[in-house]
């Protein structure tokens, strides 16, 4: 340490926990977790009410977990509550074309058989890994939890932050997390900006039943408004995000079941046979936002309230968990050497690791939906060619699987084998 007095005044301060949490949805609790196994506290704060967070009903929200956040899902001991509900991504396949007339000729197909490592990822709902999370964090004496409750202040001072609550409450800890969504009110109070715009897509999200097995296939069907992805659930039954533009959405999203499926059949195909509606629609209004930064005074920020993308790649929570595995390392690297671990070059490491790749991401999801979104000729055939070419490539195939399980790039610890 450069200044051994502080220290010794942060070590005789006494905090509720180390790790103050605002945003008890995936990210949050993930974080929690790997912070407990370095030997850290947490108090996990969410607006929702404990019931209305562990009895959740299914949304329409499935995850494509990439390999690696199986891999840390596995060693938080979070996996084995999971795995029964959760579905294999055996293959993907990616084509382009218009509603009703079918696929492009030219696509691309990944399989699993050409990694080593095994599938891809898993398919598995919200509602399932949300219990699960909340689950493991009870039985951790190392994480508090307060339910129906929101963040309405925060203070920093030179040995720790405090923040008060809607209730009146006030906790004290040695750093702030941010795990608060998109909109998140941690960064705005802390006065860092955001990036971004809107897509002028709404995702339809719904669970459909279909007569033939998937077999582990995943589809994204590129159409001039936006993407249709199919992605497989256990049994045969798949979730579908379906982005259209922000007026057709609207409508079709104010239609009857009967009607809805009217519209969706042909853009869906008939390759699982029939096809029906399983439980209710949901609609999520699309969009592109990157925090300018993902550090403050003893604050950071994780997951959608770093950094929130189109779902075209179903990136969005892979990115969390790994700030999730990335923020984790660097504090038990931290508390391992008796830094404080909310000073600012530690948390410069966290910045540094994850801001510029989650940036590139973003950008790269932009820029796919642009390049697909649209009935453009030319922009059509130079992509289906390019579709065509990798696919005829091993060495370029495998390399996007590697990216699809999340292999790429510097590996956390938590995302290990």
């Amino acid at each position: 340490m450069d200044n051994p007095a502080r220290a010794d005044i942060l070590g005789s301060m006494t905090h509720d926990s180390d790790l103050l949490i605002t945003g008890g949805g995936l990210n949050g609790p993930a974080l929690a977790l790997a912070a407990a196994q370095a030997g850290l506290s947490s108090t996990v704060i969410d607006a929702l009410p404990e019931p209305a967070r562990k009895d959740a009903g299914f949304d329409g929200r499935a995850y494509a977990l990439a390999l690696a956040s199986v891999r840390l899902l596995r060693n938080l001991g979070v996996w084995e509550r999971v795995a029964d509900n959760a579905q294999p991504m055996l293959e993907i396949k990616v084509s382009d074309g218009r509603a009703g007339e079918g696929p492009s000729p030219f696509f691309l197909h990944f399989d699993h058989a050409e990694i080593e490592e095994g599938p891809m990822g898993h398919m598995l709902e919200d509602r399932f890994l949300r219990r699960a999370l909340m689950e493991a964090m009870t039985g951790e004496p190392r994480i508090a939890q307060v339910s129906g409750d929101t963040v309405t202040a925060q203070e920093v001072d030179e040995t720790g932050t405090t923040v008060t609550l809607a209730s009146g409450k006030t906790l004290t800890g040695r750093l702030l997390i941010g795990a608060d969504g998109r909109a998140s009110g941690t960064a705005a109070r802390a006065g860092i900006r955001r990036t971004g715009w809107g897509y002028g897509q709404t995702a339809l999200v719904a669970a459909i039943e279909h007569e033939l097995p998937h077999h582990g296939i995943a589809h994204q069907f590129f159409m001039p408004p936006g993407p249709l992805a199919i992605l497989p659930l256990p049994g045969n039954v798949s979730s579908i995000v379906w982005s259209e533009t922000d007026a057709t959405a609207a409508r079709f999203a104010a239609l009857s079941d009967a009607d809805f499926m009217e519209v969706l059949r042909p853009r869906f195909g008939d390759f699982l046979g029939d096809i029906k509606l399983r439980g209710k629609r949901y609609t999520y209004p699309l969009s592109l936002t990157v925090a300018n930064s993902f550090v403050a005074d003893r604050l950071a920020l994780i997951g959608d309230a770093a950094h929130g993308m189109h779902p075209i790649a179903g990136q969005g929570l892979n990115a969390g968990l790994r700030d999730v595995a990335a923020l984790a390392q660097v504090l038990s690297q931290a508390a391992r050497r008796g830094e404080d671990i909310a000073a600012p070059d530690v948390l410069a490491r966290y910045q540094q690791w994850r801001r510029f790749d989650t940036a590139t991401l973003a950008m790269a999801t932009d820029l796919t939906n642009r390049l697909f979104s649209n009935d453009n000729p030319i922009l059509r055939a130079a992509r289906d060619l390019g579709m065509g070419a990798i696919g005829q490539m091993p060495a370029l195939r495998r390399g996007f699987i590697r990216e699809a399980a999340g292999l790429t790039g510097e590996l956390p610890a938590l995302m290990k084998g």
